[in-house]
């Protein structure tokens, strides 16, 4: 078996069961039984489970990456410079989520691994994504913030982190929501049907008026 052959087998086989136990309850002796090889080669490839996971990772957001830094070159070209509207920045993104080219699985399964990177206790993981990957993610934020300037930058970090969450729901369970589509409703739902309907929602959500400030009770208030 070629090197490359042995990485991808672990990569397909590490990525999958990530997905569908979690990153503390897969092992690297499942990984291996699964994929068919000896601890070794895991060892001998990625040096470690911590290392292991941050390639699953940059399989999706090395190319994730370019291709959307393009993007946004060609976003800030066509605006010469002014403020790009809020609905082209998110279905840029959204467009390029969908156009990277997973491996050998979908986007779906690389949707539950990103909300295992923040559900479960990965600190590793995420300093990887904000070290390696930051520099897109600033940018977009950047752009999302002349967008809507009418924001506190604390209200826009805990928004576009509820537009997140609702992307990696919908995105994770998507045989769920398309089986339910169908049963009760009669629809067959692409994944860019659901795009097309998340939009507006998260437009909605990231322009919608600011929380009203708590009203302090008599006794705070003494």
């Amino acid at each position: 078996m070629a090197q490359t052959d042995t990485v991808t087998r672990i990569l397909d086989t590490a990525e999958v069961l990530f997905a569908e136990r979690g990153f503390a309850e897969t092992s690297l002796r499942t990984i291996t039984s699964k994929a068919r090889v000896n601890l070794a080669a895991v060892n001998y490839h990625f040096g470690s489970k911590k290392a292991l996971i941050q390639a699953v990772f940059s399989r999706y957001l090395d190319p994730f990456t370019e291709r959307f830094h393009g993007v946004l070159d060609d976003l800030e070209a066509r605006h010469a410079g002014g403020v790009i509207p809020l609905e082209e920045l998110l279905e840029s993104m959204a467009r390029t989520v969908l156009e990277v080219p997973a491996e050998r699985h979908s986007l779906k399964v690389f949707m539950k691994l990103l909300g295992l990177a923040y559900s479960q206790a990965q600190g590793h993981l995420r300093r990887y994504i904000q070290e390696e990957y930051g520099s897109v993610f600033m940018r977009f934020t950047e752009l999302v913030r002349r967008a809507t300037p009418e924001l506190p930058d604390s209200e826009r970090f805990w928004r576009l982190h509820f537009v997140l969450g609702t992307v990696i729901f919908t995105l994770s369970g998507l045989d769920a929501l398309r089986d339910i589509a169908e049963k009760d409703y009669g629809e067959h739902v692409t994944v860019r049907d659901l795009i097309r309907r998340l939009r507006p929602v998260v437009v909605a959500a990231l322009n919608a008026p600011l929380p009203e400030a708590p009203v302090a009770s008599h006794a705070e208030a003494s």
